[in-house]
């Protein structure tokens, strides 16, 4: 069952039903490549404060909403709907709508990228209906297109074995625009173009986090997974030097601080030259080799003030915003859970053991290690201050947000030595040089 939730507007100074625009968020869970039954999943508007839950077998969210800015979506476009059921344990039933008469081809790829099935059909306008049997594999992505549009929907796959090949077969059409059932109404949850929303994947006693800001109807998959490479990209070379990825959850991040850019000296300011420099802790190049670079947050940002940006992250990557170190946070800490409100406390530790479970089994001072439980492997990289002076490696850890909380400063996190939780503070000067990580794009 779906449950819809109708976006209450404010229009010339009373509120009323506004029917816009519908969006679909479909959302499944894996551990790496294998499905994992979702239990629930909850729904959080960070920008409206307000949330929703989904009970299994309910794993979609639609949402009528009123855009603030038009994303171009018109109610007759080409469209691939979620299929039914899904994950699938015999056949599944998928529906498109086509505008117009034409050619529809349809490719279907397993989870490594490999196409198992092609079909081209020319489709009447109306919606069409169509049967997949899936093969052996557990995860496929069917995808349609026409007239340079095109639609996705993820398959997941409850039985392998000796299956054979993928089939795929046409069941019919009916005219028209199809008509969308009613559910119930939530009115208390509201939703506009670009909100964040944040969303919760429980499976058994784990959960998984992930940030999105849906402008179309999309397919959402928590992965479970962590302390692995990220799938399909073990390493990554970039500027010279090469990188390990960790899978924590949804998120997949490098596993080590950027050290990216040209070394200058401490008491010189990073400037906006075309050239990415970096400070190494106390101007020794062997600092940067083990603890990464240290940035100033413009530098960092390549002088924009646009949160998530890719700033000096390799591209496809970009520098995490406050949100998403909460989310890591809350997948890290084995007492609080993502979007606890404890990680909103701001200039105070903050969680119970999150940082423990983030450190590095060695590389902090005697007696401060972590566990490493997640593959993060956080080092103390110390810091450069705004006066230019370097402090405290081997004892703290600190890492700018892309997110500001002034003109003047921005958030940022630190690892102390001798404790087990995480600091959240703005107050460090922009001039002052932290460390990088880099979280991957969606």
């Amino acid at each position: 069952m779906k449950i819809r939730f109708i976006l209450i507007s404010l229009l010339s100074g009373l509120f009323c039903l506004n029917y816009g625009q519908t969006l679909d968020m479909d959302f499944t869970g894996v551990d790496h490549d294998v499905y994992i039954r979702l239990d629930s999943i909850r729904v959080m508007n960070c920008s409206q404060e307000c949330d929703t839950l989904l009970v299994w077998p309910d794993t979609v969210l639609s949402v009528k909403y009123t855009g603030l800015n038009d994303i171009g979506h018109t109610e007759r476009a080409f469209r691939v709907f979620p299929c039914f059921p899904n994950p699938v344990a015999e056949r599944t039933s998928i529906e498109m709508y086509v505008p117009e008469s034409d050619m529809v081809r349809i490719r279907v790829t397993d989870v490594f990228g490999r196409v198992v099935l092609e079909y081209e059909r020319l489709l009447g306008q109306g919606q069409h209906t169509f049967s997949f049997i899936p093969g052996n594999g557990n995860i496929y992505l069917f995808s349609a297109f026409w007239r340079g549009t095109n639609g996705s929907i993820r398959i997941l796959n409850t039985v392998s074995g000796n299956r054979g090949k993928c089939e795929l077969s046409y069941s019919g059409m009916q005219g028209g625009f199809p008509i969308e059932k009613q559910w119930d109404d939530d009115p208390d949850f509201v939703y506009y173009l670009g909100n964040k929303l944040l969303c919760i994947g429980f499976a058994g006693n784990e959960e998984s986090g992930m940030i999105i800001s849906p402008e179309e109807s999309s397919e959402y998959s928590f992965n479970f997974a962590y302390g692995i490479p990220c799938p399909g990209i073990p390493t990554l070379e970039y500027g010279g030097q090469v990188y390990h990825t960790v899978q924590v959850a949804s998120q997949c991040w490098l596993r080590e601080n950027l050290n990216a850019g040209m070394r200058i000296d401490g008491m010189l300011n990073q400037t906006e030259n075309g050239i990415i420099e970096k400070y190494c802790y106390n101007d020794n190049p062997d600092n940067c080799a083990k603890y990464g670079g240290l940035y100033q947050w413009d530098e960092m940002m390549q002088y924009s003030t646009r949160e998530g940006v890719q700033g000096i992250c390799p591209p496809g990557w970009h520098i995490p915003t406050d949100l998403e170190w909460k989310v890591l946070e809350g997948v890290a800490d084995s007492l609080y859970h993502i979007g606890d409100t404890i990680w909103d406390i701001s200039w105070a530790r903050r969680g119970f053991d999150a940082a423990k479970n983030l450190k590095s089994v060695s590389g902090w001072w005697i007696g401060s290690h972590g566990t490493d439980l997640l593959g993060f492997s956080a080092l103390p990289g110390g810091d450069r201050f705004h006066d230019g002076l370097f402090y405290l490696a081997g004892g703290f850890g600190l890492w700018w947000t892309s997110t500001q909380y002034s003109k003047k400063y921005s958030w940022y996190r630190l690892f102390y030595y001798y404790y087990t939780n995480v600091y959240r503070n703005s107050d460090f000067r922009k001039q002052s040089a932290l460390s990088v990580r880099c979280l991957r794009d969606d």
